[in-house]
C-alpha cells in the first residue's frame, strides 16, 4: 500500500475501534457536559470575556483527556505489528487526522451545550466558528505529537505537561484573542494575523511530527 492508503486504513481502524467501545468518547462528553453545568451553577451569568475564557479552558482540558491516550492504548505488540506493515509517517498522520476528527466533533458538541447553557450574543458567528475549528485542529496536532513523544518515554505524564506548556500557552492566547474579536464583531481583517499564526502552528507541528516520529518509531 502507498502512504495514502496506509493513512486511510489506520484512520478507519481507529474510528471502528472507538465506535465499538464508545467508553472513552462517552466519558469525555460527560466531562464536557458536567463541567459546563458546574460552571453554570457557579456563575449563572458571565460577561463576554469570562464566557470566552471559560469556553477555551473547558475545550483545552477536554482535548487533553481525548488525545493523551492516542498512543497509550496501543500495546507494544500492536506497535511492532504496525512497524512491519506501515510507515511511521503514516502512523503519526493517521493519529493527527483521527484526533482532529474527534476534536471537531467534541468542539461542536461543547459549543452547542455551552451556547445553550450560557446565553451569549456573537458579533461574527462565522469567525467564531472558524476559531473553534482552527483551535480544534491545533489542539489535535499539538497533543498528538506530544502524546507520541510521551508514549515513547514510558507514558510520562510530567513530560507531556512540560513539553505541552510552552506550545499551548501561546496557542491559547491567540485563540482567545481571535474569538474575542469574533464575539465583539470586529472587522475580519483585524483577525487575519491570528488566523495566519494558527495555520502556521499547525503546519510547523505537523512538519516536526513527520521529521521526529520516524526516529521515535525505531525504538
Amino acid at each position: 500500500m502507498n502512504t495514502f492508503q496506509q493513512i486511510k486504513t489506520l484512520v478507519y481502524k481507529d474510528i471502528v475501534l472507538e465506535w465499538r467501545s464508545k467508553y472513552a468518547i462517552n466519558g469525555i462528553l460527560l466531562y464536557v457536559v458536567s463541567t459546563v453545568f458546574v460552571c453554570y451553577q457557579a456563575f449563572k451569568s458571565v460577561d463576554t470575556f469570562v464566557w470566552n475564557a471559560l469556553f477555551w479552558i473547558i475545550l483545552l482540558f477536554a482535548s487533553i483527556n481525548a488525545i493523551s491516550r492516542s498512543f497509550v492504548q496501543e500495546s507494544s505488540y500492536r506497535q511492532l505489528y504496525y512497524h512491519t506493515l506501515v510507515s511511521p509517517r503514516a502512523v503519526i498522520l493517521s493519529k493527527i487526522i483521527y484526533n482532529t476528527i474527534v476534536m471537531l466533533v467534541l468542539s461542536i458538541i461543547a459549543y452547542a451545550v455551552y451556547a445553550i447553557t450560557f446565553k451569549q450574543s456573537i458579533g461574527d458567528p462565522l469567525l467564531f466558528t472558524s476559531a473553534v475549528l482552527l483551535g480544534s485542529m491545533s489542539f489535535a496536532s499539538v497533543f498528538t505529537m506530544i502524546s507520541g513523544i510521551s508514549a515513547k518515554a514510558g507514558n510520562n505524564s510530567t513530560l507531556m505537561a512540560v513539553l505541552g506548556f510552552p506550545i499551548i500557552i501561546p496557542l491559547i492566547i491567540v485563540l482567545i484573542k481571535l474569538s474575542n474579536n469574533a464575539l465583539t464583531g470586529l472587522d475580519r481583517g483585524i483577525s487575519s494575523g491570528e488566523i495566519v499564526v494558527l495555520l502556521a502552528i499547525n503546519v510547523i507541528t505537523i512538519t516536526i511530527s513527520l521529521l521526529l516520529f520516524p526516529y521515535l518509531w525505531r525504538d
